[in-house]
């Protein structure tokens, strides 16, 4: 299901320095962190999502991910914009 809001979406923020930024700047509505992330890659993702209320989805893979994201890479994680 969550595969799908990625690619419904059509305002995407990917990567995780761009949803760090976003996160900042208060426009995003969910988080999406891939499980096989490493850990020292999404910890500052998941710890400012908290601190900021915004809902965090689990996803089985990076390389899922990042094909829902329309990117050729994996991706660690994805925020859906406000």
């Amino acid at each position: 299901m969550s595969y799908e809001k990625v690619l419904q979406a059509n305002n995407l923020i990917i990567g995780t320095k761009q949803t760090l930024k976003a996160l900042d700047d208060g426009i995003v509505s969910e988080v999406l962190i891939a499980k096989d992330a490493e850990y020292r890659v999404i910890y500052k993702v998941e710890a400012l999502a908290k601190e900021k209320q915004v809902p965090l989805v689990y996803v089985d893979s990076m390389k899922r991910l990042g094909k829902a994201a329309d990117i050729e890479v994996g991706a660690a994680t994805v925020a859906l914009r406000k």
